[in-house]
């Protein structure tokens, strides 16, 4: 079976992005939290990349 990205639906915070990315690369979801929020306060641009992906990433079935 092939691996998809999608946002999760059970323990998400806002959308499921971050639990998404956590379950695509099996990373514990804080991690990925921490690392959007580090990269949303050094470049800005964090805010529009999740609003982008709670878009175009369909949720789990």
């Amino acid at each position: 079976m092939k691996k998809r990205l999608y946002r999760i639906r059970d323990g998400k915070m806002v959308a499921g992005v971050c639990g998404g990315i956590a379950k695509y690369f099996d990373v514990n979801p804080k991690v990925i939290r921490i690392l959007w929020a580090v990269f949303f306060a050094v470049y800005g641009s964090g805010l529009v990349a999740y609003i982008l992906f709670s878009i175009f990433v369909p949720k789990e079935p």
